[in-house]
């Protein structure tokens, strides 16, 4: 994943979008803070944190409002989002029942591809959530997976993926 949009910004500020970024999330900011802007380890875990809290936050009040008025306005939109939330159910539903709140955290923490704040948000809100408790979940799943993507990155722990 190449961002050379990101290319003058200064580090602190690339690896903030980075980590409010869908599917980028920690997995990218983490590493590219580490490795290609040679952060220390507290600025990128403050920065990568900073962003995946913004965009948390701006999703859980955000996305009731933006869906519903986007759905009555454009048939695309009305059909992307039931395909998205739709999805969003299927892959958390069983897990959520089973689990509770921890399936949240969980799904948030875990650094793989369709996992982070973006599908958090979505399933808290798809679940009925509320909303400083979705925060709170998802913002313990968040500091979990800067924390694994970090491990990873500085070969503490090491994986074959």
């Amino acid at each position: 994943m190449e961002f050379t949009f990101l290319n003058n910004l200064p580090g602190e500020l690339a690896t903030f979008i980075i980590a409010m970024m869908p599917v980028a999330e920690v997995r990218v900011s983490v590493p590219v803070a580490l490795e290609v802007y040679d952060m220390t380890i507290g600025s990128t875990l403050f920065w990568s944190l900073a962003g995946s809290y913004t965009i948390a936050f701006l999703l859980i009040n955000l996305i009731s409002p933006i869906s519903q008025y986007l759905s009555e306005k454009s048939a695309f939109f009305k059909k992307f989002f039931d395909w998205l939330f739709e999805r969003t159910r299927n892959k958390f539903y069983n897990k959520y029942h089973k689990f509770g709140d921890i399936a949240l955290v969980l799904f948030v923490a875990i650094p793989l591809p369709t996992t982070g704040v973006w599908t958090g948000a979505i399933a808290a809100w798809l679940f009925g959530i509320p909303k400083k408790k979705a925060f709170g979940l998802i913002a313990l799943g968040a500091l979990i997976s800067v924390i694994i993507v970090s491990l990873i990155t500085l070969g503490i722990f090491k994986f074959i993926f």
